[in-house]
């Protein structure tokens, strides 16, 4: 059996944590640039707030009522980390699949006891990390899910917040029927639109289809999630995040700027970030585009929106190469006289980096060369993964930069901060 444990509004319990004055009131957690909500306490839903909603767009009502707060990313991979660490108390086999869900393998253990085990881990995890969570267990990741979601909402479970299915209960196919199908694991909208089509509105419904027809129709993944409805295990976690063809990197700008160093360090952050995830995935890279705009909502300023690509001299994953071709199509874009709100990049022709094959028009490169640049960038990677993000930088940032994020509403980094500790008086 197989257990997903997801941590309930993550971001808002994390802040209830060091702030138990936050408990009870609606809560919500604002995006990069205190720009749009991204994270809802139950007392904000049930306001009527949908997730991505503009601050500036709630009505003065809500937002008197409500408490919003900046983003807080190095509280929330902290505390991440924290309940990572109780789970491992419970099972050898833990799998983090994102900041706030975790697979935990209880493989070989009595399936009488796991409920029991259900109830210990969640009352273990909120007793030693003050985050609440659900535990669903189930034969495979996607029935895994589906009990999640049902320990979360169904009122037959959210009491104890543990929900135990196997591959043929009448409790399965109850909640399997109810479920759209798109709010299953894997299956997007278009999908779910696509299915609709064929006559497949729910779990069920794809759980009763012809398996090779689902393949023929879609992919292979859409046929192991088949095979998972019916209790087969059929999927890995490497399956659901397969290395993305495209990689983006932007922000809008904590205030507007036409100075072009402001542009210039934005674009080296962002070009820094996109190699780093570019190199996560073990891929490479062939051009970058960049792009820079104005904001569309200021009708009183001159509006400028263009975007250059820029192609690489062969295939790469260095940094150092993304930045230079990222500050090549700054020059060609900027214009002076405009205050721009944004830039970004987004990295195109990606590529394996293994059994790469070279090209007649790409510009050789020695053995020494390509191990030289491998080198620095797997030390680079590795400090910042280890003594934090940010530890070593290709340029630093100037002080009060344009670009950097407007974070006025964010609480203390209590954990990784020595400065910001909390203090109890």
């Amino acid at each position: 059996m197989i257990a997903l444990v997801d941590c309930n509004n993550f971001y808002v319990s994390c802040e209830r944590v060091f702030d138990p004055m936050l408990e009870g009131r609606p809560v919500g957690v604002l995006s990069n640039n205190d720009g749009c909500v991204v994270a809802r306490s139950n007392e904000l839903k049930a306001l009527g707030v949908e997730m991505g909603t503009a601050m500036h767009l709630l009505p003065p009502a809500i937002r008197r009522q409500a408490v919003l707060l900046s983003s807080n990313y190095a509280l929330y991979g902290d505390m991440s980390q924290r309940v990572t660490e109780v789970l491992g108390e419970f099972s050898p086999h833990v799998e983090v699949y994102s900041i706030d869900e975790s697979f935990v393998g209880f493989q070989g253990f009595d399936p009488d006891s796991l409920e029991a085990r259900g109830q210990a881990m969640r009352d273990t995890v909120r007793q030693w990390t003050g985050i609440p969570v659900c535990v669903g267990f189930a034969p495979t990741r996607v029935l895994a899910k589906v009990a999640n979601q049902a320990a979360k909402k169904h009122p037959a479970y959210k009491q104890h917040g543990v929900c135990k299915l196997t591959a043929d209960s009448e409790a399965t196919k109850a909640l399997l029927k109810q479920l759209p199908v798109t709010e299953l694991w894997g299956v997007a909208r278009r999908t779910g639109e696509r299915l609709s089509v064929m006559g497949i509105d729910t779990a069920w419904d794809l759980r009763e289809a012809d398996a090779k027809r689902i393949r023929q129709r879609f992919s292979v993944v859409q046929e192991r999630i088949v095979w998972e409805l019916r209790g087969q295990s059929a999927i890995q976690l490497d399956d659901m995040s397969l290395p993305k063809k495209q990689i983006m990197v932007s922000r809008s700008f904590g205030r507007l700027t036409g100075n072009p160093h402001d542009l210039r360090e934005a674009l080296r952050h962002h070009a820094a970030r996109a190699a780093e995830k570019l190199r996560k995935q073990q891929s490479v890279t062939s051009a970058v585009m960049v792009f820079l705009r104005t904001n569309p909502f200021r009708t009183d300023l001159p509006q400028y929106q263009q975007r250059v690509v820029v192609s690489l001299e062969r295939p790469t994953d260095d940094s150092r190469d993304i930045i230079a071709s990222a500050v090549q199509g700054l020059r060609r874009l900027w214009r002076k006289g405009y205050a721009y709100h944004k830039a970004g990049l987004m990295l195109l022709d990606l590529s394996p980096k293994a059994n790469r094959q070279l090209t007649l028009t790409e510009t050789p490169q020695t053995d020494e060369e390509a191990k030289r640049s491998e080198r620095l960038m797997a030390t680079m990677d590795k400090l910042n993964r280890e003594l934090g993000k940010g530890t070593v930088q290709l340029g630093l940032p100037r002080k009060g930069n344009a670009w950097a994020l407007r974070s006025e509403r964010r609480t203390p980094r209590y954990t990784t901060q020595w400065n910001e500790l909390l203090v109890v008086k």
